[in-house]
């Protein structure tokens, strides 16, 4: 029988555990998500990305991690591997960044830091922590937070991206389609960049792909200095192409 009290407790100290035991991949891989220590709530951690051209002082990063508003309140790999890239690149001055899935909205943060306009986005219960950490950071003047469902109209208040960043958007399969609409809807032509990166789990990630490449071709991209260390590790950093 199955210990209702027992369950609750559990979920409190591990908020994401579900999310682990999923036993129907179809790899056998068992692991939508990393293994986190047993409770993330309300924490405040560190984190620094190196110096455009690795050269000066390294980029820091406060970010307040939260477990309770669902996996987009804690940090992921494939959004420090971006993060690392961008802050390698260097300046964003004058450009328009926008950030999907922003979660905690670390790589909306490293670019604010190399002086890009900012909107990081996400779903609702998320836009507390992302304000959170952008207050943290005291880039209230260059980075906004935005409300953005995927697959729903792009809100107006958006201005037109130079750039697009997402990290860690492909876990969940029935938001595929609409992660892929909001992209089509997003790059009207190729003076748009956007910069992809993921982590593969599962088998089912192929379908995302499926459908992404009606709308556009990608290539991974070969100047990080980084993507011989974090391939190892399953992830890729890809750039995207509209069609």
């Amino acid at each position: 029988m199955l210990d209702l009290a027992l369950e609750e407790h559990l979920d409190e100290l591990d908020p994401l555990r579900h999310f682990r035991d999923d036993a129907s991949d179809e790899e056998g891989t068992n692991t939508i998500v990393p293994v986190q220590p047993p409770s993330i709530r309300n924490q405040t951690i560190e984190l620094a990305f190196p110096a455009p051209g690795d050269r000066g002082a390294p980029i820091a990063i406060q970010l307040a991690v939260d477990a309770s508003p669902g996996c987009g309140g804690i940090a992921w790999p494939a959004g420090e591997v971006l993060a690392s890239y961008i802050a390698r690149r260097g300046a964003l001055d004058g450009k328009n960044v926008l950030e999907l899935g922003s979660g905690t909205g670390l790589v909306g943060l490293v670019a604010g830091k190399l002086g890009a306009r900012v909107c990081i986005t996400d779903q609702a219960p998320l836009l507390g922590i992302m304000k959170q950490n952008v207050s943290l950071n005291n880039l209230d003047s260059c980075v906004s937070v935005v409300e953005l469902n995927w697959g729903e109209p792009i809100p107006a208040s958006l201005p037109k991206p130079d750039l697009i960043l997402a990290a860690d958007c492909v876990y969940f399969e029935p938001a595929f389609p609409l992660l892929v609409k909001t992209l089509a809807d997003l790059v009207k032509d190729k003076s748009t960049e956007v910069l992809f990166c993921y982590k593969k789990r599962r088998k089912a990630d192929k379908r995302f792909f499926n459908l992404l490449k009606k709308e556009f071709t990608w290539e991974e991209v070969s100047d990080d200095p980084q993507r011989e260390v974090y391939s190892k590790e399953a992830i890729s950093l890809l750039r995207l192409f509209r069609r």
